[in-house]
């Protein structure tokens, strides 16, 4: 079992519920909205004492849901395999406003592997196990026909969170049905 004297979690309240920040040895690990799919096996008790990656992570999500682009990135310690780690990489040069296609991940991580073609569904169970939500934006991945589909922290979140971004939601959409809602 991992060393777990390091790990530390906070709470931060959002517009859209509270959120989880964990932190181990000084970097983000996590950051999920409550109820959120795919939240971590262990969290560590609440802290109320403050730490300076919780303060970095707060500063930038309260830039965040302001409207603006927070302009830094806090110190983040990503757990998880190669590919996963490279869509996470894919997922953090998205820029604030602006929407993806898990198709066009899979083309870009294609190129970067020096191969032939890499699933959008491999890509799509990457992006669904992102441990830092909106920081690694996997709120502004789409469907590659518009569809607003897959995001662990509930689609109409999702929505919110794009069209308080500015994205040109026209061609964007809610499915009516499917097992990424």
């Amino acid at each position: 079992m991992p060393e777990l004297s390091n790990r530390y979690s906070q709470y931060y309240q959002s517009p859209l519920g509270r959120m989880l920040l964990i932190s181990d040895a000084g970097l983000l690990t996590g950051l999920y909205f409550d109820r959120q799919k795919y939240l971590p096996c262990f969290v560590p008790e609440p802290q109320a004492k403050t730490f300076q990656v919780f303060e970095a992570a707060k500063r930038w999500l309260d830039a965040y849901f302001s409207g603006e682009d927070p302009g830094f990135t806090p110190p983040l310690g990503l757990e998880g395999s190669p590919f996963r780690r490279a869509v996470w990489d894919v997922l953090l040069t998205i820029p604030f406003g602006k929407t993806i296609t898990y198709t066009q991940i899979a083309e870009r991580i294609a190129r970067q592997m020096g191969i032939k073609r890499v699933s959008a569904r491999a890509v799509g169970n990457a992006v669904a196990h992102n441990p830092i939500s909106l920081i690694i934006p996997c709120h502004r991945v789409v469907g590659y026909k518009g569809s607003l589909t897959g995001y662990g922290g509930g689609i109409e979140r999702k929505a919110w969170l794009l069209v308080m971004e500015g994205v040109d939601m026209q061609g964007l959409f809610i499915p009516g049905k499917g097992t990424a809602l």
